[in-house]
């Protein structure tokens, strides 16, 4: 008799920010829109590189600083980043895992974001701020195809933990968390509404 098992499992944590305590999204939106008026070197950079819409990224370093809403936030977070790495049964050796950055993203109309990965982080996530209902979802890449050679494609109606893209389309004020090895996109924004988003890495 068979026994198939499934080895290797790629999590993925799904949550409202709001389980863990109370945090006043309109309040983190206006802050984004504010940062995103005034800052004129990630305004250059997104100009500069073709970003359609606006992100922190290349800018600012100082969000949790700059405005008391993101140290909220930011202590929302490490709540999240506990009870994934319980989930992931890590053995820290007594450390925790540490916020290294934290940016804004505001994606326009037909902006994107292409496949990419997040080296030198433990764990990845983003914090979903506005989805105007047309949207992208994120999608999520298997990480073994390198290793699938000649495979043949997966069913249509394969289950998801076999297909080789998973998309998730998270609502506003729901955070998704993911190893920083998982690749991952964001296909092209068809809403004429912004996207917007706040992403983040945690290391050891």
């Amino acid at each position: 008799m068979s026994n198939t098992k499934l080895l290797f499992s790629t999590p993925l944590y799904q949550a409202k920010l709001s389980e863990v305590g109370k945090i006043d999204m309109q309040e983190v939106e206006n802050s984004c829109w504010s940062i995103a008026q005034d800052d004129e070197a990630g305004q250059k950079w997104c100009e500069e590189n073709n970003y359609s819409g606006y992100t922190s990224y290349a800018s600012l370093t100082d969000l949790t600083w700059r405005f008391p809403i993101f140290e909220h936030l930011k202590n929302l977070l490490d709540l999240h980043i506990n009870q994934f790495v319980k989930e992931l049964e890590f053995d820290l050796e007594g450390r925790d895992l540490k916020l290294e950055d934290l940016w804004i993203n505001i994606l326009a109309e037909g902006g994107n974001h292409s496949a990419h990965l997040h080296p030198n982080s433990v764990i990845s996530g983003t914090v979903y701020i506005s989805m105007p209902p047309e949207t992208s979802a994120i999608k999520f890449e298997d990480p073994r195809h390198p290793m699938m050679m000649a495979a043949p494609s997966r069913a249509h109606n394969a289950k998801e933990y076999l297909k080789p893209f998973v998309y998730i389309k998270p609502s506003a004020g729901d955070i998704l968390l993911w190893e920083s090895w998982l690749r991952h996109e964001v296909p092209t924004n068809s809403a004429s509404e912004e996207r917007i988003s706040i992403s983040f890495n945690y290391s050891w």
